[in-house]
């Protein structure tokens, strides 16, 4: 067992524009753009302390996925009442899935970002 590991720092996420991708999710999901670079990568926080990167894409081609695709499929985003949060993202036009129960208890909906990136809201 490796005790060196304590958890997870970031997921990152490729974007076509990451600057207006980065404005989304700040002016949408509250994050806070945290750092910036010269190669136009967004460090974004969260209320909590959890970190995004937002960066650049290369040139390959977007697989067409499902929540079940190999690799890594979503970033769920925990929420203390679903409906708030619902309601809250349709003020943005976001639209979303309908719920479904969460795997290890709870409910949660699916929405995505604007470059069609899988996101979900989990209230467990």
């Amino acid at each position: 067992m490796n005790k060196s590991i304590i958890g997870i720092d970031h997921p990152a996420v490729a974007a076509v524009d990451p600057t207006k991708l980065a404005n989304w999710y700040e002016e949408v999901l509250g994050y806070e753009k945290f750092h910036h670079t010269e190669k136009n990568v967004w460090i974004m926080r969260a209320k909590d302390g959890t970190l995004l990167e937002i960066m650049p894409k290369d040139e390959t081609k977007r697989p067409n996925r499902t929540c079940w695709t190999p690799g890594w499929s979503h970033l769920a985003l925990r929420v203390n009442d679903l409906e708030t949060a619902t309601a809250e993202l349709r003020k943005h036009g976001v639209q979303l899935e309908d719920a479904v129960p969460a795997i290890g208890g709870g409910m949660l909906r699916s929405f995505y970002d604007p470059e069609g990136n899988m996101l979900q809201i989990v209230q467990r």
